[in-house]
């Protein structure tokens, strides 16, 4: 099988797609109180353009937000309303729910919905929403940078194969090194979340 890969351009489209990343402000989501198919329009307007076949994925539907709250991972809603805090409670969840398990979700935001949701003042849900993708999305430029170098080393590689494979080995190259970099990550943020669980039951004992 003979792959022909124009690398740069490759590159570049990756790069591009980089720079086209943004995040929903807070400050761009309603401050009413949301019925459920408002939600779920809400979420598909968003981050529709972002999933892998715009034309068929489901970003949330109905039954996904009515298990997140029946498994811990979303506050009730009040009277069949959503508030803004739920919105973004929801958010953090459709950045997890492709790498975590429902247990490892559940663990790491019980805490946080736990101490800043609901507040009526003060440090709440949208200063640690904020907080964490203002900083976050400002790393993209370190993230690139990374995603380049690998890039580069992976065409480096298979310089000996047969030259009718060559395009394609150097591209399973790359797969493998960013495949490798996501399951040392996930391996790390499974070991954390085991703190935050962790904590969380020590705290429960010394509060009996």
């Amino acid at each position: 099988m003979h792959m022909h890969i124009e690398t740069k351009d490759l590159l570049n489209s990756i790069m591009e797609s980089f720079d086209r990343v943004s995040y929903v402000e807070s400050s761009e989501i309603p401050n009413i109180d949301l019925y459920m198919d408002q939600v779920t329009t809400f979420m598909e307007k968003n981050f529709r353009k972002v999933t892998r076949y715009p034309e068929e994925d489901k970003v949330m539907t109905k039954t996904m937000i009515n298990n997140y709250a029946k498994n811990n991972l979303l506050p009730p809603p009040l009277k069949k309303k959503y508030s803004k805090e739920h919105i973004l409670i929801l958010i953090f969840i459709y950045y997890y729910k492709g790498i975590l398990s429902i247990s490892d979700i559940q663990a790491l935001l019980g805490p946080v919905t736990e101490r800043f949701f609901g507040k009526d003042e003060g440090f709440d849900i949208r200063s640690v929403y904020d907080e964490v993708f203002q900083i976050g999305y400002g790393q993209i430029e370190a993230l690139k940078k990374h995603v380049e170098n690998e890039y580069n080393i992976a065409m480096d590689t298979f310089g000996d194969a047969p030259e009718d494979s060559r395009d394609f080995l150097k591209l399973f190259s790359f797969i493998c090194f960013l495949s490798f970099d996501v399951y040392m990550k996930k391996q790390l943020i499974e070991k954390l979340i085991d703190v935050v669980r962790n904590d969380g039951a020590n705290g429960k004992k010394e509060d009996k």
